[in-house]
């Protein structure tokens, strides 16, 4: 038989074969019981794109047609669209495979199940859940059996985008019973939202549909339970656990624990601890770990040892996490000494510390202004085969900025993604927070704006950070700017924003624009602080407005706002430069025998008015410009 076509053979076990022989001719022999057919498909809906060809056995050509040459070519193409489109699917074109499902349903072809499968689990896992569901829509209407993980599959990834609504009506328009995965994707997602009646309503559901909660179920209610309504509410979801025969496990348990503890009720979880036993289930380390941590945080370290003396008489094995409970106590108790020794414990114990165990030191030993000792131990950490993470760093460049080491601080900073450690919004912030504060405005709007290229969203405290320094050195119109720009982001300004405003208005000699803002914010609620009043108090004041000075001093008070020693001084200063400077230290005198201010304020206010009296009548200037 001549065949002078090239000829695509799909084998019957869907392993591609590509035969071609483009001159001679193939023997029958080599055919073997087999005949070839040249299949050729195309779509306009896919471009042409899709051109096959398949092999089948002689037992699958019934019906087939013979064509002049003797070649044979099936009419029936649904085994091979069937495959393609499996194929799509595995080969992650999840949006080609769509098309092609379109057009199998186009033509009236019934969708297969397991490819169909494939695409929502793909576009779930891509977070195209419209996509996925639509494909459902489509099975759901050919009336194909659909399993219930497709379901689950679905309804996870609403629950992963936060759209649990979504995901309820998924559950109503279910064609097959929802089983104990598809609650508790829901129950946990719910749970996690702190909607714990709404989980405890389809909890209800459940039951009444015959499927029962697992042990998982309950453990997520009972953390819900004891986060939202107290440990109360969660030992009656625990007796109700109990009694419908789900055994509660040690997560379980620890749940409990650790909502007993939140309570403040640590004697009350140490005897529930000692009495696990007795309800068949021996307490973990992550049992022990959560007591431990509550005795810690509020300094029982003689019960900490005991309960640890304790831990290990019964064969339970610390952990890591177990070890940096205890490490991170001794630091912040300033016991750096007895840290390091506990430290040096863990690989006895066969553990390999981790950047938690190292960064409570490192924290110790900035807080004592150590910095190299701090740089010293990270040295060590990275030779032993730990890598600090960015705690680790920000740790480090916190110190370096309030030691006024900037120029090392942006060094590491600009280090970081060369050693695997990308800087995060807060990384950013104490750099930029450090170059203003070292007088470094123009390296600190440049580290702003590479945040923002790099993708990092400033916050808040970034802007109000940048705008507070611009503010400081005068640049009023730089900072608007950047205040309309922090708005336009959806970012409210607060009473630091409105401070830094009214602070560097009023140093600009724009007092009566500060006292706009001051109003302004009354109008809205926000409550002025002291930083607030004294700021306009100063502008006043440097515009020899002392008497509105006092009003606002009057006015502060009323509002229920303390004054500072700064108020007062502020006050004095400004009688002062107004040429009442006997009646200034009068006033200053009777503030310090009714023990408003101390004495050393006193002497310092009263030498400083000295000396700024004398200059004041060299240059007839008391306040400074900024």
């Amino acid at each position: 038989m001549a065949c002078k076509s090239h000829l695509f053979v799909l084998s019957d076990d869907v392993s591609v074969i590509d035969f071609r022989k483009p001159k001679g001719t193939w023997s029958s022999k080599s055919l073997g019981n087999h005949v070839f057919a040249l299949s050729k498909f195309e779509t306009s809906g896919l471009n042409g794109i899709l051109q096959h060809s398949v092999r089948f056995s002689k037992g699958d050509l019934n019906g087939a047609e013979s064509l002049p040459n003797g070649v044979h070519t099936s009419l029936n193409f649904e085994k091979f669209e069937i495959h393609h489109l499996r194929m799509l699917v595995k080969n992650g074109e999840l949006e080609e495979g769509l098309k092609f499902l379109e057009h199998m349903i186009n033509k009236g072809n019934i969708p297969d199940v397991i490819a169909c499968t494939g695409l929502i689990r793909g576009f779930c896992k891509v977070g195209k859940t419209k996509k996925a569901t639509k494909i459902m829509e489509i099975l759901e209407e050919s009336g194909a059996v659909i399993d219930v993980t497709s379901y689950s599959v679905l309804i996870g990834s609403y629950c992963k985008l936060g759209e649990i609504e979504k995901a309820l009506r998924v559950l109503d328009h279910m064609c097959v019973a929802p089983n104990v995965f598809t609650y508790d994707t829901i129950l946990r997602s719910l749970c996690d939202k702190g909607k714990l009646k709404q989980a405890m309503e389809v909890l209800d559901r459940q039951l009444q549909s015959g499927c029962y909660p697992d042990v998982i179920t309950y453990t997520v209610l009972i953390d819900a339970a004891c986060k939202e309504s107290g440990v109360g509410e969660a030992m009656n979801l625990f007796d109700e656990m109990r009694s419908k025969g789900c055994k509660p496990d040690v997560v379980t348990y620890n749940v409990l624990i650790e909502g007993i503890c939140n309570e403040g009720r640590l004697n009350e979880a140490i005897r529930f601890l000692k009495i696990l036993p007795s309800y068949g289930c021996q307490p973990d380390v992550i049992s022990h770990n959560i007591i431990l941590r509550s005795l810690c945080s509020i300094g029982r370290w003689m019960d900490a040892q005991k309960l640890l003396a304790n831990m290990l008489r019964k064969g339970c094995s610390p952990s890591v996490v177990t070890f940096n409970i205890l490490i991170n106590f001794l630091c912040r108790k300033g016991l750096l000494g007895k840290a390091l020794n506990l430290l040096e414990k863990l690989p006895k114990h066969g553990y390999t510390p981790n950047s938690r165990s190292y960064n409570p030191l490192l924290q110790g030993f900035c807080n004592e202004n150590n910095i190299d000792k701090a740089i010293e131990y990270l040295e060590k950490m990275v030779s032993w085969g730990c890598y600090p993470n960015i705690v680790t760093y920000n740790i480090l460049l916190t110190a370096l900025c309030k030691d006024g080491k900037v120029d090392d601080a942006v060094e590491i900073l600009n280090q970081l993604s060369h050693k695997g450690c990308t800087p995060v919004l807060s990384t950013y912030n104490t750099v930029i927070n450090g170059l203003l504060k070292a007088g470094k405005i123009e390296r600190a709007v440049e580290l702003f704006k590479e945040m923002c290229r790099k993708g990092v969203e400033p916050d808040i405290i970034t802007y109000n950070t940048i705008i507070d320094g611009l503010l400081k050195v005068g640049k009023i119109k730089h900072a608007g700017e950047l205040l309309k720009e922090m708005c336009s982001k959806g970012l409210k300004p607060n009473i630091v924003t409105y401070t830094s405003l009214i602070g560097g208005l009023s140093r600009e000699g724009k007092v009566h624009d500060a006292i706009k803002i001051f109003h302004h914010l009354e109008a809205l609620g926000i409550r002025s602080n002291a930083f607030t009043y004294n700021s306009i108090m100063k502008g006043l004041c440097k515009a020899q407005q002392t008497r509105r000075a006092i009003d606002f001093l009057a006015h502060m008070i009323a509002k229920g706002c303390k004054p500072t020693e700064v108020t007062y001084t502020i006050l004095v200063e400004g009688i002062t430069y107004e040429g009442l400077g006997d009646e200034g230290l009068e006033l200053l005198n009777e503030l310090y025998s009714r023990g408003v201010v101390k004495k050393s304020l006193v002497e310092k206010v009263a030498g400083k008015m000295k000396d700024k009296t004398s200059t004041s009548m060299k240059t007839n200037k008391f306040y400074p410009t900024r």
